[in-house]
């Protein structure tokens, strides 16, 4: 059974939609979302939950690899130096379980998470408080000597804060729930315009093929085109850059496939320091082991360099597993698969998610710039977004402890590095 208030904001909604619609026979939602990766798909199944008419529409195929949502490993983690994040991740993982018992099948594979580094690093040692990590000998925790960790260095583990999504599976299982819960899919349907609907409530939406949706609100998530599109609609300069990044597999040693597995226990990790490389478990492709630096080259979504445009990230990774890893895992040759993927990043590396204002007011939705590190939370944001679209405010977020004042789109008013200054 759904809240009472469920049905006054589907009530609601659905009259703004009805106000907007005008001509009969014209296609009227009570919520479009723009952009089907993984959070456009979770604010769709949200807002479709609620009972509200859903339009999603992307602009390329449906679970298309040329964005940010793709691949079969992602990390969950609640050991973050900022604090504002864990709640958000918390909130996360429990939608994350409900989804999957819903769909009725898994695309998180629980692992331990384990951070380390320098000791005087002050980002590691807020990310072990934050996640209420413990400090462990990991000689002992994982035999072998898997790792070749230096003094003074900190390892420390969360046993149940970790994990690995399988992040294309993900994103389709949020897609057909949000069908089941009876929202309507359009794939290759690239918006061009959205504009406030004259004398009245409600947005026009506009694709390049030149169909129009009318809907009462609509949810902006469309990644790495987002300062693109929100310039063109809003002629707002939003400074969310994307970054060209290189997702690395690597061979592991004859003999030690099992020892790095999820199935064995192996974590998800963090290595803080520079530079910053972080791992999933070999879960995805047998024999092979993802291990990544955290950085990439600025890029243009529309006309990416896909072989070079890591840049450097697999010479800095082969030394870190020579220095750290050097028993388990080959560097010669540099990293078997290589796959590409974006970054949408914000100058404070925070997300936003706010109304884009002006001349729309409340009636639009943003959610961007998540920086890297913004897939595991889908399902919460995507939550935050429907509720925001539906009733104004984000009241699951603020239950949950999640501060939503950090991802304001004013923060970088006569600011550009936004909340960096007060961290």
């Amino acid at each position: 059974h759904r809240r009472a208030t469920d049905h006054s904001s589907r009530e609601r909604v659905g009259i703004m939609a009805a106000d907007a619609a005008g001509d009969l026979g014209r296609a009227d939602f009570d919520v479009i979302v723009v952009g089907a990766g993984i959070m456009g798909s979770c604010a769709a199944h949200a807002a479709a939950c609620r009972g509200s008419r859903v339009l999603l529409l992307e602009r390329f195929d449906l679970l298309h690899h040329l964005g940010s949502s793709h691949g079969h490993s992602r990390t969950i983690r609640d050991a973050y130096p900022k604090a504002r994040y864990p709640p958000m991740v918390r909130l996360a993982r429990r939608l994350w379980g409900d989804a999957q018992a819903d769909a009725g099948y898994r695309v998180l594979t629980p692992s331990p998470h384990l951070a380390m580094g320098p000791r005087s690093n002050a980002a590691l040692l807020a990310a072990v408080g934050n996640g209420g990590a413990a400090e462990v000998d990991v000689a002992g925790r994982w035999g072998g000597g898997v790792f070749r960790v230096p003094d003074g260095w900190v390892t420390a583990v969360s046993e149940l804060g970790g994990g690995v999504l399988d992040a294309t599976k993900a994103v389709a299982m949020f897609q057909a729930l949000a069908v089941k819960k009876g929202a309507v899919l359009r794939d290759n349907k690239e918006v061009v315009g959205i504009v406030k609907e004259e004398g009245g409530p409600g947005v026009r939406v506009t694709t390049s093929d030149g169909e129009e949706f009318h809907g009462a609100k609509c949810i902006v998530t469309v990644g790495a085109w987002t300062s693109k599109l929100v310039r063109s609609v809003a002629g707002l300069e939003l400074p969310v850059q994307p970054l060209h990044m290189l997702t690395l597999y690597w061979k592991i040693k004859p003999g030690h496939e099992r020892d790095l597995t999820a199935a064995a226990g192996f974590p998800t990790f963090s290595s803080y320091g520079d530079p910053h490389v972080y791992s999933t478990p070999s879960l995805e492709l047998p024999g092979l082991i993802k291990i990544n630096y955290d950085g990439g080259p600025p890029c243009d979504p529309n006309s990416r360099d896909w072989i070079s445009g890591g840049g450097d990230a697999a010479d800095r990774v082969a030394r870190w597993i020579e220095e750290f890893m050097p028993g388990h895992v080959v560097t010669d040759g540099g990293p078997v698969v290589r796959q590409s993927c974006m970054y949408s990043m914000t100058p404070d590396k925070d997300f936003v998610i706010d109304f884009l204002g002006g001349e729309f007011g409340q009636d639009v939705v943003l959610g961007a710039g998540f920086s890297g590190h913004g897939f595991k939370m889908g399902p919460a944001v995507g939550m935050i977004l429907a509720e925001l679209a539906i009733d104004g405010e984000a009241r699951t977020a603020a239950e949950a402890g999640v501060e939503l004042r950090h991802f304001k789109i004013n923060r970088f008013k006569g600011n550009p590095t936004g909340n960096s200054k007060d961290d």
